[in-house]
């Protein structure tokens, strides 16, 4: 029996103006999974830790994902999967995605990497679906392929790695508060108006352009929401003073990290990051909701092998 031992990396995607098409993959925070080929034919979940989730293989996004790369492999190879979570459901910061794509890569891996980056982004997508509804790839794209990813298009899938400056630091912060993707996705409205799509594009063509030339004053312009956060922000406690106290102390920018409650800021150095932090934690001290923090530079390779 092939096995490997993989971590699976949180992800913050949107990055407020790139709804279901950017993303990137934090480097600290994230699942370890346990991934193995056998003789026998089939997907088999033997081991959930830290979670309560099913080991039903068509009810884990693990399973689903895993599933949907097998039936396009020829050949009989089972798989054993076995899932440490670390990164809480519903966090908004790619719970779901992290299983999906963690186990499709390190499956390609143990068969020889027969398949592309982004054809294992379309099976990890299948693992989405079943956790959201919708299969989505901005938490799943940077997972597997690191860094900073664009979804340029869904039909068909074309997904583009974009530059990712070192100095760039992730804080999120985490409320213990579960806001599950299929109820978020309710509160968004289905049609906006031509001013607020121009001023989005423009967003999402900025922070492009701001990444690749490493302007960091035009990455912080540039990461401004005004069609989904709106709406969104008033699922999560305090929303609006964290994203203040961010700004005040030197963040680039602040946002919802995909569908919330957890909410990211993006510095320029761990020094900004570490700063924004503690004045984040000093405003949810004064409430009763426990929290998480997270402080990590971006992970420019995504998923990859543990000894």
């Amino acid at each position: 029996m092939k096995s490997i031992k993989v971590f699976a990396p949180a992800t913050v995607a949107n990055l407020s103006c790139g709804f279901d098409v950017l993303g990137c993959c934090l480097d600290n925070v994230g699942d370890e999974m346990v991934i193995s080929l056998t003789s026998t034919p089939g997907v088999k979940i033997t081991k959930i830790e830290g979670a309560d989730l099913p080991l039903e293989t068509h009810k884990n996004v693990a399973g689903v994902a895993t599933e949907a790369l097998l039936d396009k492999y020829n050949g009989d190879t089972g798989v054993e999967i076995e899932i440490y979570k670390k990164i809480k459901a519903g966090s908004g910061i790619g719970s779901s995605a992290a299983s999906s794509a963690g186990a499709v890569w390190a499956i390609n891996n143990l068969l020889g990497n027969p398949f592309t980056a982004q054809e294992l982004i379309q099976f990890a997508m299948e693992g989405e679906k079943l956790a959201s509804g919708n299969a989505h790839a901005d938490n799943v794209a940077p997972a597997i392929m690191g860094g900073f990813t664009l979804v340029r298009s869904y039909t068909p899938l074309d997904v583009i790695k974009l530059n990712s400056p070192e100095d760039l630091f992730m804080t999120v912060i985490h409320p213990q508060i579960e806001v599950k993707t299929s109820d978020s996705r309710s509160v968004i409205k289905h049609k906006v108006t031509l001013n607020k799509a121009i001023e989005q594009w423009g967003n999402v063509g900025g922070l492009v352009a701001g990444l690749y030339t490493e302007d960091y004053d035009l990455i912080g312009r540039s990461l401004n929401d005004v069609i989904i956060e709106p709406l969104r922000s008033i699922l999560i406690p305090e929303f609006d003073t964290i994203k203040n106290a961010a700004i005040t102390n030197g963040a680039l920018g602040s946002g919802i990290s995909g569908s919330g409650p957890s909410v990211f800021a993006l510095s320029k150095g761990i020094d900004t990051a570490t700063k924004v932090a503690k004045a984040i934690e000093d405003i949810y001290s004064k409430t009763e909701i426990s929290f998480d923090i997270h402080i990590s530079k971006i992970n420019p390779d995504g998923v990859r092998v543990l000894n």
